[in-house]
């Protein structure tokens, strides 16, 4: 009688572990994919900061003899979207895209009847619209990303994170905002 229920102790111990296992990593799992997603609503957002970018130096254009090392620049940047993949290539997307943006929103504040203008005013507020939707969304990443590193530092997940695999994540850290 002792046996058998020390058996069955055991294997519902057993059975529980394995459920344990199966259940953080589906955790594990769910996490990176969310952190997958979030990255690439980024890289969304990025493009169409680049979108607005171009649509207010095409704006600029028309106030102030604008570089053309800016518009190729910002074409660049733009073919450049579809090849980020990893948290690097998103900082250093969004560290050139902000030098841009600084740029022109210089120009415009050079410009009084370009800072008045109705296009001028509506891109950039679209661009606010958009940085704010950036910085949500790094928040986002970042707090997915914590979680996840979280996870693969305590005990007993970490067992199963060196078991499978699962390295830890970088976070996403972007320069000082556009003044």
């Amino acid at each position: 009688m002792v046996y058998l229920l020390f058996s069955g102790f055991i294997f519902l111990l057993l059975i529980l572990l394995v459920l344990y296992f199966i259940g953080t990593y589906n955790r594990f799992q769910s996490l990176k994919n969310g952190a997958e997603a979030t990255l690439n609503q980024i890289k969304v957002a990025l493009k169409k900061r680049i979108d607005l970018i171009s649509q207010l130096v095409e704006n600029v254009k028309s106030y102030a003899n604008f570089e053309r090392e800016t518009l190729e620049k910002i074409t660049e940047l733009r073919t450049s979207v579809l090849k980020i993949n990893t948290p690097e290539d998103v900082r250093n997307f969004e560290k050139q895209s902000r030098e841009i943006l600084g740029n022109v929103l210089f120009t415009v504040e050079n410009y009084p009847n370009l800072r008045t203008a109705e296009l001028a005013k509506d891109i950039n507020e679209s661009l606010q619209n958009v940085e704010d939707e950036i910085a949500r969304l790094r928040y986002t990443y970042n707090n997915i990303v914590q979680e996840y590193n979280t996870m693969i530092d305590t005990f007993p997940s970490n067992l199963v994170a060196k078991n499978f695999g699962f390295r830890k994540l970088d976070y996403l850290e972007f320069a000082e905002e556009i003044k």
